[in-house]
Parts: C-alpha cells; structure tokens; sequence
C-alpha cells in the first residue's frame, strides 16, 4: 500500500482544541484517511505528532496551527486537504446583518447585561488577565482551565475576596447556578443541597446519586482542586460556605473534596461549625467514599437510601465470571476524573494492600500532565483508549476498572468508541475482565441507561456507584467470581 501523507501549517490561526478535536475526528472519518490530527503546535502536540511519524514544519510555534494527513492514496489524501479549510473555517459577520457585533472584552460584555458569573476558558498562562477584568467589571468568575500558576490563584481569590466575589476555580470543572449547569454538569432536578466542591467529578458522583435518590441540588459551586491545599488554604470554600449558609433556599451543604491538608480542613471544619445551615462533608479516602457521603446526607434529609443501580455482566463474559476461571492479575485503572481515581485507589489499596507492589496502578488521565495542549479525557478518549489497548495486552493485568462521565459538555456518546474496545480486549483475554463507574443521570443528554446497556454487551459489570465499582474490581482481582 502507497502511503500519502501532508503537515500543513496555518500560522497564526487558533481555535480551540474542542473544536480541533471535532475537526480531526471529521478529517479521520473520510474513505481513505487513516491518521488525522489538527492541533495548535505546542511541545506536547509536536511530541504527539513526532509519535504519529510526522515531521513538523520547522519553526512551527504554539501560536500556529498544525493539521498532518495520513491517506492510503492521492485521491484520498487531496480529498483531506481539500477539506480542511471548510471545516477550520469561521463564518465571518454579515455587513448587512443589524445584529450587534460581538463584545472585544469581558468587561464590554459585562455592560450589555445583568450577568453576574463568567466563565473563563482559556490557556492557563492567559487566565489572569480574562478574570481580574471579569472581577473588576464586577462579576464571580469561574476558571475552567488548568495549568494556572498557584500563587496567581490565590492574587485572584484574594482579588475577588476584597470585592466580595467568588472565584470558582481553576481547574473548575463543574459548576451548577441557579439550576443552570456550567462546564460539565449532569441533568439533576432543583432542590434543597447546596454543593461546595474542590473536586469536579466528585460533584458529579454526589449529584448523580441524589438525582437518583430523588434529591434535588440548589448550587453546586466548584473552588478548585488545590483550594482546600496548604498554599490557598480554603480561600474559595469558605466564602461559598457562607454564601450557601445564607441562600434561604439551601438546607443541606455538602463539601466535596480529595483529602484536603489537616490545618486547612481544621478551618473549615471550625467555619461549618458556625453556619446554621448543616455540612456534612465527603472526602473520599480511609475509612470514607463518596457514596457513603451521600447516604448521610439523605439520612439527615429523612429520605430513604435507595440501591444504587448497577448491571451486571452475564455469566461467560470476562466481568462476571470468565469461562478459564476466576480473573486474576493485577488491577489497572484508567480514569477521567481525579477525585474517582483517588476514592477507587483508596478502597483497592483497602481490600489489596499494597498497590504497587501488586503490580495495580491506577492513573488519572484527566490530571495536568495530560491536558496541556489537548482536550480532557472527559471530551477526547484518545489517550485513555490507547492505554486501554496497552493494559489489555499485558498478560500481567487482570482487571480494568474506567469511569465513565456524562453530562453537558462531555463526549456525547462516550459507549461508541469504548465498548468496541472494551469487546475486543475482553474476547481476546478469557482471563480479562473489565468494570466500569458510570457517573451519570437518565436525563443527560447521553442516557445514562443507553451507555450502560451498550458497556454491559461489551462485556462490562456496569456501576452507578464509583465506590462500589472499586469493590467489585477489587473482589475480583482476589477471584471473588460472586462479588
């Protein structure tokens, strides 16, 4: 086969990797392209390239764009580059249109309106700039990007603090105002808990399980995962604490977070103390997880604990009891959200010991090191699939445990490229067996129940629960086949 391949470089051009993403799945979708990838050329984007077999054009920088083509024939291949300017291409404004052009600033757009939040999303090194005009102008800021500075954290939380503002974030991934879902937010009914959350998945798991309890959320106001660090030192969570505490329409505060530093989690523990409102706090570790969490908050709610949904895989797939006996091996987990991956590794390292002197790790997917320059794992399953592909090829592993997150702003049908992976690593391994926590509500625009029944005919034993995922894997790393 006549391999036919092109790098082309638009200097100076940027979109958003989101909208790379869509183009490169575009471009890979056409007969005859095997790779695709359009990208801004930052260093980890021209490592990915180089991985690819690309050669990147000499003084590429991180301003330009970068689109490499791979086809099996020239045809194909002209067919690609003739595609690209459409599907790069920004529609420009009609002169004749009345419509008002687009605001230049956040400030400017502050002044057209009675917004009271903005939200950021742009490179970390740039997101100072964006929120101090947000604040100025008056505005709670939430920062979605990650990779910000921590000292230039907390100027902003301090900037914010001496306006009476919030500032939720970085790395704020999911925030819920006033029953309107930002960033990745799963569909969950109104109701009476207040979410303070230095963990977006987190957030996520607390707020899937209340909707299936019947449990509604007022806010769920996402401060950051270093928040509640030695360095920030709670700055964003106390003040959402008292902002909650003084919503009439809030009667329970959940507070979600890794295990936050002991000084840290003495202050905020001593200022939940003071509120009137109840705080029942949730941090996944020890003794604790996230569902147990949840089930206090409905016991203090006076509502009944219900059995949270899972699908088990039948008897001869891999998940549920494998035809060459019970699985063994070791435990790998590829994850998209922190805070799932801490609570699992927390209840392996319960049921198994030492992890990685068991050969078990588990790996979140969705930390700094593998976002820089490219879309979260929660939107682009790339990396994680390749991982996938790798661990299912160690004879070494037994069991792979991934989480799955729906909601707005995720990958809108995450099943469709991990099941068929997920089938094939476990019809090639009878010794394989594979478990998945599916964060997600009935009503996300995914179908939570779509997803589950697509990854339980791939062969997965399917959880609402992350917690009781984690159990279950870990049973059956030790060959417990009725976990």
């Amino acid at each position: 086969m006549v391999v036919n391949e092109v790098v082309l470089l638009r200097a100076g051009v940027y979109r958003d990797s989101v909208t790379l993403m869509r183009v490169s799945r575009a471009l890979g979708e056409l007969q005859g392209v095997g790779d695709a990838m359009a990208a801004m050329a930052t260093p980890s984007n021209r490592e990915l390239l180089a991985e690819l077999g690309f050669a990147v054009p000499a003084g590429a920088t991180p301003a330009d764009l970068v689109v490499a083509l791979r086809a099996r024939d020239g045809d194909a291949l002209d067919g690609a580059r003739a595609a690209v300017d459409g599907l790069l291409a920004e529609r420009p404004p009609d002169p004749a249109s009345e419509v008002e052009p687009p605001p230049l600033t956040t400030a400017s757009a502050a002044a057209r309106g009675d917004a009271t939040v903005a939200l950021v999303s742009v490179p970390g090194p740039h997101v100072v700039p964006e929120a101090m005009d947000a604040l100025a102008a008056g505005l709670n800021v939430m920062i979605f990007s990650d990779n910000v500075p921590v000292e230039q954290e907390v100027a902003l939380k301090d900037a914010a603090a001496r306006r009476g503002l919030i500032v939720m974030g970085p790395d704020c991934g999911t925030a819920v105002v006033g029953g309107v879902g930002l960033g990745f937010a799963n569909v969950v009914r109104p109701g009476p808990v207040g979410v303070v959350a230095a963990s977006g998945t987190g957030a996520q798991q607390v707020m899937c399980l209340l909707e299936e309890a019947g449990v509604g959320v007022r806010h769920v106001l996402g401060v950051g995962g270093r928040d509640l660090s030695p360095r920030v030192s709670g700055r964003s969570a106390l003040a959402v604490l008292a902002a909650l505490d003084a919503d009439p329409g809030t009667e329970l505060i959940v507070l979600v977070s890794k295990p936050p530093a002991p000084r840290v989690a003495a202050l905020v523990r001593e200022a939940a103390r003071r509120l009137d409102t109840p705080v029942v706090p949730a941090f996944p570790g020890g003794d604790d997880d996230l569902t147990g969490a949840v089930e206090r908050v409905l016991r203090a709610l006076g509502r009944a604990v219900p059995e949270w949904p899972r699908w088990d895989a039948p008897r001869g797939r891999a998940a549920g009891g494998s035809p060459h006996g019970s699985p063994h091996g070791a435990l790998r987990g590829l994850f998209a959200g922190g805070t799932l991956r801490d609570e699992a590794e927390a209840i392996a390292a319960t049921a198994l010991g030492d992890l990685a002197a068991g050969g078990h790790r588990l790996v979140d997917f969705g930390d700094d090191v593998y976002t820089r320059g490219r879309a979260h794992p929660m939107i682009d399953p790339a990396l994680r699939l390749a991982a996938l592909a790798r661990e299912a090829a160690d004879p070494g592993c037994g069991v792979l445990l991934l989480d799955v997150v729906l909601g707005h702003g995720a990958d809108p049908d995450p099943a469709a490229a991990l099941a068929p992976a997920l089938a094939g690593a476990l019809d090639a391994r009878g010794d394989l067996a594979a478990v998945v926590s599916l964060c997600g509500t009935p009503g996300d625009p995914q179908d939570r129940d779509r997803q589950a029944a697509a990854l339980l005919d791939a062969g997965a034993a399917v959880f609402a629960s992350n917690a009781e995922a984690a159990r279950h894997a870990a049973a059956l790393v030790k060959g417990a086949r009725d976990a």
